[in-house]
């Protein structure tokens, strides 16, 4: 019979953090999943619900990768021109995340701000996970992506929780 120690163990192992490679796509398939909702809907509010839920979870995103994957995958050698263009890429999209929050659906370029960042996420993205991208050069390189997906996770769910 097992004891609640093992039982509390087993818990713990299900709800281990995914890799961070799988936490990081996991991230990029929910956003797509809310810009592809934002451009099929005509609702004014709709589009300002998923545009929060969009920044919001882009500002977290954005900002774990910086304190934990960016950092991670520059001590291990991967190309510092990839990791630079991936920082300019965020800085980008923060520009955009804060014109959007400062608007609202109806305002002048509101809608467009968002399309345009819909996709620079689209190109970062598929600049990170492509066959010789960011995703494929950390798998080669010696980082414990089991790890590093338990720091993201625990980083995501704290800023989330101020949020």
């Amino acid at each position: 019979m097992p004891t609640p120690q093992s039982a509390k163990a087993n818990a713990a192992k299900t709800e281990a953090a995914p890799d961070a490679i799988t936490l990081l796509k996991n991230d990029h398939r929910e956003v797509e999943g809310w810009f592809e909702e934002f451009e099929e809907t005509n609702s004014g509010a709709k589009k300002g619900k998923l545009a929060r839920q969009i920044c919001t979870a882009l500002k977290v995103h954005t900002q774990i990768e910086e304190e934990i994957f960016y950092p991670a995958c520059r001590a291990a050698g991967i190309e510092d021109d990839m990791m630079d263009e991936a920082d300019i890429e965020h800085d980008g999209a923060k520009k955009l995340i804060e014109e959007i929050e400062a608007g609202k659906p109806g305002d002048d370029h509101w809608d467009a701000r968002v399309k345009v960042l819909s996709e620079m996420i689209k190109h970062h993205v598929k600049e990170e996970e492509q066959r010789d991208g960011m995703f494929a050069k950390a798998k080669k390189a010696d980082l414990d992506l089991d790890e590093l997906g338990a720091q993201l996770q625990a980083r995501k769910d704290e800023l989330m929780a101020r949020i």
